[in-house]
């Protein structure tokens, strides 16, 4: 399996030169050069997901490593879930269930994702006898899924900008809180989007590597966590019908990789009927599913902070391959002029997309009414991001057909302000997120303004 840019000018990588590199030197995203297929008949045959992991991983990592070597490297991979089997299915009526992706050690889906990464991140420079920086900014949950998945492996430092503002302390302390000598959290000031500015920088600059060290890319731009996020599509399908029939798909989005991941596992043959993209008000996508308009406008934070965003990253990867079918020329043209001028594609070309995707956007006030419904009617507490995806389903269930499943993407007891103010409450904390509160946290606090980060991270490397 080979891989090419979305905007056509870098192409025919392997995919170690994918997962090392993360974003195309021609600013576009990895695609693999052609869908792999399943054989449905073979996945019915399977019962966890370690095995459904060995199946589908390899169609991607071939170019670069052996079968057996995958496999074994995915035995040592996605340690310390609280379910043996990683995933929970918790079913509301005989019509919509939750798949519950938060089992991880830091209580989120992105464990699945980033703990993989981190795995090939190492396998590769060990073979290389290299080292890396990881460098990344976050508004919660991917870094402290980065920083966790990363942190036992010595040629890899994380070093993490945290901006100051919409997070809540559980989140905070999963990263500040981490006694490891190659991890180095920073409390940044500024905003994320400040945040992610310096990290584009930083990946144009390079300025604070060593010699022949690798610069790597943790957020879903990285091939690798779409890999990891197609692997529990195939085994909640395989789980609920033994992909028999097509499902709905309802996914709280804020980047599109999740949305993405369950895209690709269709292309690969898991039988899909809809998907539901779920977005808060910032809602760049519900406007483009609905209105043909993707334009950026100004990040409204809201209690589901994972998903404020002003672009979704991966949507380049979808626009690529299902409205432009493949035209990496017109790809890279519509985005030499976003986000100045929006996208807006042909519009007969942009109504096929209601065959698959539905939309739909939840401010705050109905994302606590959600969170309300379901404690109230099926003693079920969800965090505001599942919630997103929930109050979808509730507002769109007279146009789904067959069974959907919401995708729950984070624990609730990370988001407790959020709860509060739901009237919700959760007794039994996991004691993964209640023993961070009572820990020390170690962070430098430094500024977006100026290169200090760059320094910091240069006198540490």
């Amino acid at each position: 399996m080979l891989f090419h840019s979305t905007r056509g000018k870098d192409n025919n990588k392997n995919f170690e030169q994918v997962l090392m590199q993360g974003l195309a030197k021609d600013g576009g995203l990895f695609m693999p050069n052609n869908w792999p297929e399943v054989d449905k008949e073979e996945l019915k045959n399977l019962d966890n997901f370690i095995d459904v992991a060995k199946y589908i991983v390899p169609l991607f990592t071939s170019s670069s490593f052996d079968k057996s070597e995958v496999e074994r490297l995915l035995d040592e991979t996605w340690h310390h879930f609280d379910k043996k089997d990683l995933i929970n299915i918790f079913e509301i009526d005989k019509s919509i269930s939750i798949l519950e992706l938060f089992h991880g050690p830091t209580a989120a889906f992105k464990d699945f994702g980033l703990q993989l990464a981190a795995a090939f991140f190492n396998k590769t420079l060990q073979i290389q006898n290299k080292t890396a920086v990881v460098f990344g900014a976050t508004s919660g949950d991917t870094g402290s899924a980065a920083i966790d998945a990363c942190k036992e492996f010595g040629l890899i430092k994380s070093f993490i900008l945290i901006p100051e503002g919409n997070m809540s302390e559980i989140q905070r302390k999963q990263m500040t809180t981490v006694d490891k000598d190659n991890v180095f959290p920073i409390l940044a000031s500024g905003t994320f989007d400040d945040c992610q500015d310096i990290v584009k920088k930083g990946f144009s600059e390079r300025t604070f590597l060593k010699d022949d060290q690798y610069l790597l890319a943790v957020n879903s731009i990285n091939w690798v966590r779409i890999i990891g996020q197609i692997c529990y599509y195939f085994y909640v399908s395989l789980k609920i019908n033994k992909l028999s029939e097509p499902l709905n798909f309802s996914v709280p989005t804020g980047n599109f990789g999740n949305v993405f991941a369950c895209y690709a596992a269709s292309k690969m043959g898991m039988p899909l009927s809809k998907i539901v993209v779920a977005v808060n008000s910032n809602d760049i996508l519900d406007r483009f599913f609905k209105n043909n308009d993707y334009s950026k406008f100004k990040v409204n934070e809201t209690i589901s902070p994972s998903m404020d965003i002003s672009v979704a990253s991966n949507f380049e990867r979808l626009l690529y391959d299902f409205y432009l079918d493949g035209d990496s020329d017109l790809c890279s043209k519509l985005y030499s002029k976003f986000p100045d001028e929006s996208i807006k594609i042909n519009e007969t070309i942009w109504k096929k997309s209601s065959d698959l995707f539905m939309s739909y956007s939840s401010d705050d006030t109905s994302t606590y009414k959600c969170m309300q419904f379901y404690y109230k009617n099926f003693n079920y507490i969800m965090d505001p991001h599942t919630a997103v995806a929930a109050d979808a389903v509730k507002s769109l269930k007279d146009k789904l057909k067959g069974k959907t499943i919401i995708l729950s993407t984070a624990h609730p007891a990370k988001f407790p302000s959020a709860l509060e103010n739901a009237g919700l409450s959760i007794k039994n904390i996991p004691k993964k997120l209640s023993e961070v509160l009572s820990k020390n946290e170690v962070a430098e606090r430094l500024s977006t303004k100026d290169d200090s980060i760059f320094e910091y991270i240069k006198e540490n490397n």
